[in-house]
């Protein structure tokens, strides 16, 4: 009995995370389409000498937010799915008679990590708008500053807080010997220090969109095929590492061309 309540219960986690990733991806799918066609605005106005000057305000701030938070949840959620599973099935197998409550505030927590850091995201983005330093498509406007965001990205893939903040998110069985919480309460407080552990590892990856793009679907695909790989692969630290050269390589190649 307990084990089918527990497949019924993963069944059902798994179809709600799958439906929140294609909604999010879709949202996605609409809004670059949307900042896409904004974009060729702009840059028919530039040409026309007609330079944007409107000063960015908290109403684009809010819309930048909401677009950073969906794009997160589209992008780390599928790595953070078995550790959801994972908990889900604990929980259950502990006969918690909040089994799911506890679970579905482990992944509000999650969320709520990655959301401050689309506010910390969002903020940025309005920084940067109001000092030039990104482009009419959310990317940097200067290749020496795009070559030293790479650089950066490339040598934290070798840095200890980022082995630190990869383990615990390729050892889940470990991560929950260390900090299981029991209820709902400490399914929140276990998803938002889980979370905090992946912004951990993969901040200055997000980063790299403002080099490659903020809303460009290619390389936010990408980067989240990438992270699941580093997070789930046999030889993900190796893999993270390799992509750290690369990505140092590019930024060294970008400067120096500048």
């Amino acid at each position: 009995m307990l084990e089918e309540l527990i497949r019924r219960d993963r069944l059902l986690m798994a179809v709600g995370l799958t439906v929140t990733i294609v909604l999010a991806w879709i949202y996605l799918l609409r809004a670059a389409t949307a900042m896409n066609a904004m974009a060729a605005e702009a840059h028919m106005h530039a040409a026309m000498g007609m330079a944007d000057m409107r000063m960015w305000g908290v109403s684009d701030w809010a819309g930048l937010f909401v677009m950073w938070a969906v794009m997160m949840a589209a992008m780390m959620l599928p790595s953070a799915a078995p550790m959801i599973l994972l908990v889900l099935g604990v929980y259950r197998r502990r006969d918690d008679d909040q089994a799911r409550l506890s679970s579905v505030m482990f992944v509000a927590g999650y969320v709520l990590a990655w959301t401050a850091f689309s506010a910390a995201a969002a903020t940025l983005q309005i920084g940067f708008h109001r000092t030039a330093l990104v482009a009419a498509d959310m990317r940097f406007s200067s290749a020496m500053l795009s070559g030293v965001v790479l650089i950066l990205a490339g040598i934290y893939q070798w840095l200890p807080i980022k082995n630190v903040c990869l383990s615990h998110c390729q050892s889940p069985l470990r991560y929950l010997s260390e900090h299981w919480r029991e209820g709902a309460r400490g399914g929140l407080m276990m998803g938002v220090d889980h979370g905090l552990f992946c912004v951990g590892c993969c901040w200055l990856l997000m980063a790299l969109l403002f080099v490659l793009g903020v809303m460009n679907l290619f390389w936010i695909a990408a980067l989240a095929a990438f992270v699941l790989l580093e997070k789930l692969a046999m030889r993900g630290a190796a893999i993270s590492r390799m992509a750290g050269i690369l990505a140092a390589g590019w930024g060294v190649y970008l400067i120096v061309r500048h």
